[in-house]
């Protein structure tokens, strides 16, 4: 268990921390000559339940409210001190405002300096406190009367927090892997040495994880958990970690940067979140306000996009966007809080909800829908909600990051949830049951209009046919969907076409002849077939008569319109695609270039980009780079 102390300054929380624990946590010699704590000091004790707790002392001087801030993320309980001789103060109350905003609901009070005060002064710094705790997370807190000089109190307040000790449930199995960095150093004959409180999941020695937001990867050499050399670390417990990588220097790590799983790397400097402005606040948080943002050790200026209105008043919540000046690593759930401009003064707190944020239609009424089922806690209620409202679905992979997942807590979430799951393995996208019988439905509606306004063609194309639903979706999702649909016979694909089984398009009598006189040319001309003038030349026709035929028999889905000038058999097609297919198979990549294609098939650089191009226009393939990949197997495209 790890727990943080609170409070103004001088109120004797590193005296209390050492009557409890017996060690000393003012490590700077700064700190000891002022007497204050200046950074994060630490301890830990066995509070009589047979393991381990650790102590983060914070400071409590105003100046030092950064500090603080680092200290109490991710902790699972809170001691509140205050002076019985002063009572409650201007830090105390920041800091008390500060656990309510990051929902540190676990705590008790510790009144300390009794041995200073008589019976009566003790009584009135309790009403005192129970007045200042009204409304927050530490109403109703047990309150402490000790003395950390002569230990009045000491052991009622120690069998309390075993107690507590015992309770708190085990967080190392949940998750992946992130502990937030407060302290870097290096150690003679070991080396690199990052500190911090472990938020979820466990790591052992010689795991590799991510140095995010940097996004290096770091070997872990050895543990100390609760300070103690241990083989594994996990949440609920300060580590240290002894890192290593190729090049990597103390240069290259900052405090608020985290060691994390490879599967919780997700660097962003724009996340939306909900905050609350707190009451103390004088005026309105305006859009646009410049902050700084303390999420774990983190601290980085931005601003505030506010998403529901203009401002959010004193005491209000509100979705907002965080847009930063550098990147750090948000995950759902992370709890933050705001400063004003200066760092002099907390302004508003509450915890990320989507670390995938994007700033173009940020504030849609969409959009807000979609934030307000992502904020639902449960990640299984969450999913369902986004799956009744997401037009295309919802990609999986960026949401089992979000949330932290583990490949096998997103596995058994997906198992658990009725949704049709299509799309790539590394980036499936969930769709619900009745949006997917909604779109089979208004597909097959759109195909039946466009064969009613068109009756002579044979039927549209798959981007012709998705434009024409009454949703925008995804030409991933669209594929899907009409891939069920052919496979259940309720549409027929024809080449670059669709039609509905019933439909039958037919060429003229005339077409028919020209037709019988083209196809053996085409045939006969393999990969190359010959041009539109070449055809005509050969029949003594003009070349535009050629050219609108063959238009005609593209969309009959009897050839393919590659180009203007170059038209194929469906045969030939299939043929060139399968080569294609062959030859991203064979690389390491999946990927060929136009070279590949051009060597493979000996058609010329001119005909190979036409080919390729259509490729690209059908769906079979996408350019990436410099090279292509397959997008669908290619009888899916053009045919069996």
């Amino acid at each position: 268990m790890i727990i943080a102390t609170a409070g103004h300054i001088d109120h004797g929380k590193s005296v209390l921390v050492k009557a409890l624990t017996g060690i000393e946590t003012d490590r700077l010699p700064e700190e000891r000559a002022r007497g204050m704590s200046i950074d994060l000091g630490f301890a830990y004790t066995d509070l009589g339940n047979g393991s381990v707790s650790g102590f983060i002392d914070v400071p409590g001087h105003e100046r030092f409210v950064r500090n603080m801030l680092a200290g109490v993320s991710g902790i699972d309980y809170a001691i509140l001190i205050v002076a019985a001789d002063d009572g409650p103060m201007p830090q105390t109350e920041e800091h008390l405002a500060i656990l309510d905003l990051l929902g540190v609901e676990a705590g008790c009070i510790a009144l300390t300096k009794i041995d200073r005060v008589d019976p009566e002064r003790v009584e009135e710094a309790k009403e005192l406190i129970q007045i200042l705790v009204d409304g927050t997370t530490m109403e109703g807190a047990e309150i402490f009367p000790v003395s950390g000089i002569t230990g009045d109190g000491i052991p009622a307040l120690k069998q309390h927090l075993s107690a507590i000790a015992g309770e708190v449930p085990d967080r190392t199995g949940t998750g992946n892997f992130r502990l937030a960095i407060d302290r870097c150093f290096t150690l003679s004959g070991t080396g690199l040495v990052v500190t911090g409180t472990v938020f979820s999941g466990n790591a052992k020695i010689g795991d590799r994880m991510t140095l995010t937001p940097l996004g290096r990867e770091v070997r872990i050499r050895g543990i100390h958990a609760q300070n103690e050399e241990a083989e594994t670390g996990g949440a609920g417990q300060r580590c240290a970690l002894n890192i290593a990588a190729q090049g990597l220097s103390r240069a290259n790590v900052r405090r608020g940067d985290w060691i994390a799983a490879p599967e919780s790397h997700a660097p962003t400097r724009r996340f939306d979140a909900r905050i609350r402005v707190l009451h103390s606040e004088q005026k309105p948080l305006k859009n646009w306000t410049p902050i700084h943002l303390h999420l774990a050790a983190t601290d980085v200026t931005g601003r505030v996009a506010v998403l529901e209105g203009r401002e959010i008043a004193p005491g209000e919540s509100s979705l907002v966007q965080i847009v930063l000046d550098e990147p750090v690593g948000a995950l759902w759930g992370d709890r933050l809080i705001l400063r004003d401009q200066s760092a002099r003064r907390t302004v508003a707190g509450g915890k990320a909800i989507d670390p995938f944020a994007t700033a173009r239609g940020r504030a849609r009424p969409e959009r807000l829908a979609t934030l307000k089922a992502l904020e639902v806690p449960d990640a299984v209620d969450a999913l369902h909600a986004l799956l009744e409202q997401a037009p295309s679905g919802v990609e999986l992979e960026p949401f089992a990051r979000s949330r932290n997942l583990s490949p096998a807590e997103a596995t058994e979430l997906w198992r658990g949830v009725e949704m049709n799951r299509i799309g790539r393995p590394e980036a499936p996208i969930g769709v619900s049951q009745a949006r997917w019988d909604t779109l089979s439905e208004d597909t097959v509606t759109a195909l039946a209009d466009w064969h009613k306004a068109h009756p002579g063609d044979p039927g549209p194309t798959e981007d012709q046919l998705r434009r024409r639903l009454p949703v925008r979706i995804s030409g991933d999702l669209f594929g899907a969907i009409l891939l069920g649909l052919i496979n259940g016979n309720k549409i027929t694909r024809d080449g670059a076409t669709l039609r509905l089984p019933m439909h039958r398009a037919a060429m003229s009598d005339n077409e028919t002849a020209l037709w019988e006189k083209v196809r053996p040319m085409m045939e006969e001309g393999g990969l190359r077939p010959p041009r539109v003038r070449e055809i005509a030349e050969d029949l003594s026709q003009p070349p535009q008569v050629i050219e609108r035929f063959l238009f005609r028999a593209a969309r009959l889905g009897i050839v393919h319109a590659v180009a203007k000038n170059r038209f194929y058999p469906p045969a030939t097609m299939r043929d060139m695609g399968r080569l294609a297919e062959r030859l991203a198979e064979k690389s390491e990549d999946g990927m060929f270039s136009a070279a590949d294609f051009r060597d493979a098939t000996d058609i010329g650089r001119n005909v190979t980009i036409q080919v390729l191009e259509y490729f690209d226009r059908s769906g079979f393939t996408q350019r990436v780079g410099e090279g292509r990949k397959i997008r669908k197997p290619v009888d899916e495209v053009f045919g069996d």
